[in-house]
This record gives C-alpha cells, sequence and structure tokens, in this order.
C-alpha cells in the first residue's frame, strides 16, 4: 500500500474469518491514521453489561430519565474507562477535535450533558474505549484480507441497528461473503 493510503473517515468491515472475540463481525470507524498508527471506535457492539445512566452517575451527571434508553458502545480493547463520543460535526464543545467536514469526537463531561439532555450533536454514538493499531499494522491486516472498507454514513453508523450493521456494510459494498476464497497467496 502507499504511502498516500489514508483511511481517516472511513469504516472497516471485519472479514467472515476474523474470529476475535472483540472484533468479529465489526464495524470500525476510523478517527486517525498516519505513520504512527491508526485508531478507531467500534460501532456495531452494544455494552451489556453498563448503561448510560451508570455512566452518569459514576460521573456524578444529571440526566433526563427520557434519554436514560442510549446504548452505549464497547469502542475497543484499549482503555475500556475512556469515554468518547463519535458524533455528527454539528456540535462543538471545548476539547472536540474534527474528524473530517463530516464527523468529530469529544470526550468531556459537557457532551454527555448535552446527550443526556437532547441538546447535543444530532448523531452520536457513546464508545468506552478504542481500537488502535501500531504502524503498518492495519495496513497487513487489509492486506491479510482482515478487514473490507467502506464510506462512512449517518445510516451506517447512527441509525441502523447494531445488529444490523455488519451485513448492511457487507451489502453496501456488494461483497459476496460466498464468493471469498479465505486463503491468500503469492503469485
Amino acid at each position: 500500500m502507499d504511502n498516500d493510503f489514508n483511511l481517516i473517515g472511513k469504516c472497516l468491515v471485519a472479514m467472515p474469518h476474523l474470529d476475535d472475540s472483540m472484533f468479529a463481525k465489526s464495524i470500525v470507524y476510523i478517527c486517525a491514521h498516519n505513520k504512527d498508527g491508526a485508531m478507531g471506535f467500534i460501532v456495531n457492539k452494544q455494552m451489556s453489561e453498563f448503561y448510560f445512566s451508570d455512566l452518569m452517575n459514576q460521573l456524578n451527571v444529571p440526566y433526563s430519565a427520557e434519554f436514560d434508553n442510549i446504548v452505549l458502545h464497547k469502542g475497543g480493547p484499549l482503555e475500556q474507562i475512556r469515554g468518547f463520543v463519535l458524533h455528527s460535526n454539528d456540535y462543538k464543545c471545548k476539547g472536540t477535535l474534527n474528524i473530517n467536514t463530516d464527523y468529530a469526537v469529544s470526550s468531556s463531561i459537557e457532551v454527555l450533558h448535552d446527550v443526556a439532555f437532547g441538546m447535543g450533536p444530532a448523531y452520536n454514538l457513546i464508545a468506552l474505549g478504542y481500537s488502535s493499531w501500531m504502524p503498518k499494522q492495519l495496513e497487513n491486516e487489509i492486506i491479510n484480507n482482515d478487514w473490507l472498507i467502506t464510506n462512512a454514513s449517518n445510516d451506517l453508523l447512527f441509525k441502523t441497528q447494531d445488529s444490523e450493521k455488519w451485513q448492511k456494510a457487507i451489502d453496501e459494498i456488494g461483497f459476496d461473503i460466498n464468493d471469498f476464497a479465505f486463503t491468500t497467496g503469492r503469485a
């Protein structure tokens, strides 16, 4: 892969043979990708043992009960106690980092408060933890057919049910799993 290859703002779609418990059938939104590696958030794996109300209570942040159904996601295996909000670029607060013209990420209590009262970004996804790759690690995983790459969209990231995101991404790519050989080689 050439030096200009950049995945910022793209989604990685796990190939069917990737059976790691964290990444099997996952979709990872890539927030950073450069010579130092890559970083992103899994956007289709919900937390089942920790809820929005738990997070808000732990941080002593008041919230409106009508937003108690907000889902928390497992952003990745690293620093699972750190929270991040991936969101549409219509919202800014202290510490918001623009990823591209469509999306940003915030990790302040302010964004959680605003989400909790319906004053936050139009689209958001709260992730605990993140995914990260060392230099050239992600590129090698792509060469080894561990990931497909697709464009991010509000529909895929925020509007589709988590349980349906992986198949939706596969379908949008036009990939037929039945046509794929799960071995690689070099001629």
